[in-house]
C-alpha cells in the first residue's frame, strides 16, 4: 500500500457530504430521506410527536481521534462551508465519507476538491464505497472500503496495530421533543460507545455486515469489558452521562465480554444505562436479572418477517420475548421488513399487523432493498431482477429498486407508509410507549436490593414525574381529536404515575402541560407547511497548526 509522502506532517482534512439534506435537490439529497434517523425510518408517521434528532458522523471523528497528524473535521457541511475550508486552509489530504444514496454529492465534492485545492490527494470510505465502479463516478486517488482507521494510519506512515482510541461522542443533539428544542446540555444525555464494526450474523440484506466483510466478518475496537468500562469511564467524566448507546450490532452476542462489562460496573459501583442492539437469540443467553444488573434499558431488536428464516430469530416467539422485556422496563426498538419474497397484497395486512402487536416502544419499517455490495444485491443482479433506480432514491424508505414477483413499486411505497401508520394509529406515539414501559420498570425495580439499580430506576421515576409527565398531559388532551383510544390508555398511564410517582407528576402536567400542548400546536402547523430541519455544522481541529 503506498503512504502519502508527508507522512505525519500531511494536513488532513475529513469531511461528510455537505447539506442541504431534507430537501430534494440533484445532487441527491432527497425529503422523504432527511439526515434524522428517527423521523426517517422509525417515527416518520407520528406528526409531532416524531423523536427529531441527528446524530454526528462518527467514522471521520474516529480517525481524527487516531492519527497524529494537523487534522479537521468538517461534520454537515454546506457547499459554501466545504468551499472556505478548501479555499482558506492547505490540505495535503481530503477524505471524504458518504453513504451510498449521496454519491452525487461526493462526485461534486470531488469536482470542488480539484478544483480549489489540486495538490490534494482525495480518499473517499464510508458505504458509498459499495458501489460497483465507483472509481468511474467519482474522481478519487483511493476508494477505501471497510474499517478506516487502521488504512488511514498507514496512509500516513503510521502503526496501524495500535490500540484505537475512541472519540468522545455525544449521541444525539438536535433534539426537538412534540415542537420544544432542547438545549444542548439537556438534549444530549447519552453517550456512544464503538466497540467493534460489522456484524456476525450477515443477514443477505445488511450493508453493514457486507461493508466489514459479509457473514461472520467483524472488528473489535475493544475486545474486552474492561476496555469497554474504561471509554466508558471517560465518556461519563467528559459528558457526566449515565448512559450510552453502545454502537456495536450485536453486542449482546459476545457474553463473556458484557458479563466482563458488569463485573466492572459492580467494582466501580457504577449506575449506568445502556442502550444496545441484540438479535433475539443473543438475548435469550441472559437472564432478565443480568440484563437489569447490566444496565440494559433500551434494545433495537431485529423481528423482520415471521417466515423470513433468519438465523437470528431460530426457536423465539419475538411477541413473548417483547413483551417480557417490556414488563422488565426494557425499551424496545423492534426492526420490521416489509415487502420480502413472501409478500403479497393478500397477506401484506396481517404481517404488518403480526409486527405492530408485538407494541414495541419504537418500530423500525424497511423495505426489502438489495443494496449494492450486499449478498441480496448479488443474487437480484444474477436473476435479472434489478430496476435501474437512481442511487439516491435506494435507501429502503421510497419504492422498490427490484422486481418483486407480487408487489409493484408503487405498491410498494403503499404498504410501507401503511405500516407506519398501522403502528401509530394501534400503538400511539413512541414518547407514550417509552413512558408506559419505564412505569412497568420503576414498579419492579426501584426497591432492587442493589443499590445500582435503585439509583438507576429512581432516575427514571424522576423523569416521568417532571418532564414526562407534562408531555403525557399534552398528549392525552392533542389525541382526543384524532385518536380516542390511545388518549384513554394515556389518561390511564398518567394516573398510574402519579400513584407510583407522587403528586409531582400531576403539577408538572398542570404547569407545564398547557406550554407543551401549545407547542404541540405549532409544531402540527409547521409540519403541515412542509417545514424540515437540518442539522448544524461541526469544525472541530486537532493537532492543528496555522500553516
Amino acid at each position: 500500500m503506498p503512504t502519502h509522502p508527508k507522512g505525519r506532517q500531511a494536513r488532513v482534512l475529513l469531511s461528510s457530504v455537505f447539506g442541504p439534506y431534507a430537501q430534494d435537490d440533484q445532487f441527491g439529497s432527497r425529503s422523504i430521506n432527511p439526515m434524522e434517523l428517527y423521523h426517517n425510518q422509525v417515527t416518520r408517521a407520528q406528526g409531532p410527536y416524531s423523536l427529531r434528532i441527528f446524530h454526528r458522523s462518527w467514522g471521520i471523528m474516529f480517525i481524527q481521534q487516531n492519527i497524529e497528524n494537523p487534522s479537521t473535521v468538517l461534520d454537515f457541511p454546506t457547499r459554501e462551508a466545504f468551499e472556505k475550508e478548501l479555499t482558506e486552509n492547505h490540505y495535503d489530504v481530503v477524505g471524504i465519507s458518504s453513504i451510498i444514496v449521496n454519491v452525487g454529492k461526493v462526485r461534486e465534492m470531488c469536482k470542488m476538491v480539484r478544483r480549489l485545492s489540486p495538490a490534494s490527494t482525495i480518499v473517499i470510505g464510508g458505504h458509498v464505497t459499495s458501489i460497483p465502479g465507483l472509481d468511474l463516478i467519482v474522481d478519487a486517488d483511493h476508494i477505501v472500503k471497510g474499517e478506516g482507521v487502521g488504512w488511514m494510519r498507514t496512509f500516513l506512515d503510521q502503526d496501524p496495530t495500535q490500540q484505537v482510541i475512541h472519540p468522545q461522542i455525544a449521541s444525539g443533539f438536535g433534539h426537538r421533543v412534540m415542537g420544544l428544542k432542547l438545549p444542548g446540555a439537556i438534549g444530549s444525555t447519552a453517550a456512544t460507545i464503538i466497540p467493534s464494526v460489522g456484524c456476525p450474523m450477515g443477514c443477505n440484506f445488511c450493508t453493514t455486515s457486507a461493508f466489514f466483510g459479509g457473514k461472520g466478518k467483524f472488528i473489535n475496537f475493544f475486545d474486552s469489558g474492561r476496555q469497554i468500562f474504561d471509554a466508558m469511564l471517560k465518556a461519563e467524566k467528559e459528558f457526566k452521562f449515565k448512559a450510552f448507546f453502545v454502537m456495536d450490532e450485536n453486542f449482546l452476542l459476545h457474553r463473556k465480554r458484557a458479563m466482563e462489562l458488569l463485573d466492572c460496573m459492580k467494582e466501580a459501583a457504577k449506575s449506568w444505562e445502556l442502550y444496545v442492539f441484540s438479535s433475539a437469540n443473543a438475548i435469550r443467553k441472559y437472564t432478565m436479572e443480568e440484563l437489569i444488573q447490566l444496565g440494559i434499558s433500551w434494545v433495537w431488536m431485529g423481528l423482520e418477517s415471521p417466515l423470513s428464516g433468519y438465523s437470528k430469530l431460530d426457536g423465539t416467539n419475538t411477541v413473548d420475548l417483547t413483551r417480557k422485556l417490556r414488563e422488565n422496563g426494557i425499551r424496545v426498538l423492534g426492526s420490521s421488513i416489509v415487502g420480502m419474497e413472501h409478500h403479497t397484497p393478500a397477506n401484506i395486512a396481517s404481517e404488518i399487523d403480526y409486527a405492530c402487536s408485538h407494541e414495541t416502544d419504537f418500530h423500525q419499517f424497511m423495505l426489502y432493498t438489495p443494496l449494492p455490495g450486499t449478498p441480496l444485491h448479488a443474487q437480484m443482479t444474477d436473476e435479472g431482477r434489478m430496476i435501474d433506480v437512481d442511487l439516491a432514491d435506494v435507501h429502503g424508505q421510497w419504492k422498490f429498486n427490484w422486481k418483486h414477483p407480487f408487489i409493484s413499486q408503487d405498491e410498494s411505497k403503499t404498504f410501507l407508509d401503511l405500516a407506519f401508520l398501522r403502528d401509530f394509529e394501534l400503538n400511539g406515539p413512541s414518547l407514550y410507549r417509552i413512558c408506559r414501559t419505564t412505569l412497568e420498570g420503576i414498579k419492579k425495580y426501584r426497591m432492587h436490593p442493589d443499590l445500582r439499580v435503585r439509583e438507576r430506576f429512581e432516575r427514571e421515576a424522576q423523569a416521568l414525574q417532571t418532564s414526562y409527565s407534562a408531555l403525557l398531559w399534552a398528549m392525552e388532551r392533542h389525541l382526543r381529536q384524532t385518536n380516542e383510544a390511545v388518549a384513554g390508555r394515556i389518561h390511564s398511564l398518567r394516573k398510574d404515575i402519579r400513584q407510583e410517582c407522587g403528586s409531582l407528576s400531576s403539577a408538572a402536567g398542570t404547569l407545564l402541560g398547557p406550554l407543551m400542548l401549545w407547542l404541540t400546536r405549532r409544531e402540527e402547523r409547521r409540519l403541515e407547511r412542509g417545514i424540515t430541519y437540518e442539522p448544524e455544522t461541526f469544525i472541530e481541529r486537532k493537532n492543528w497548526v496555522e500553516a
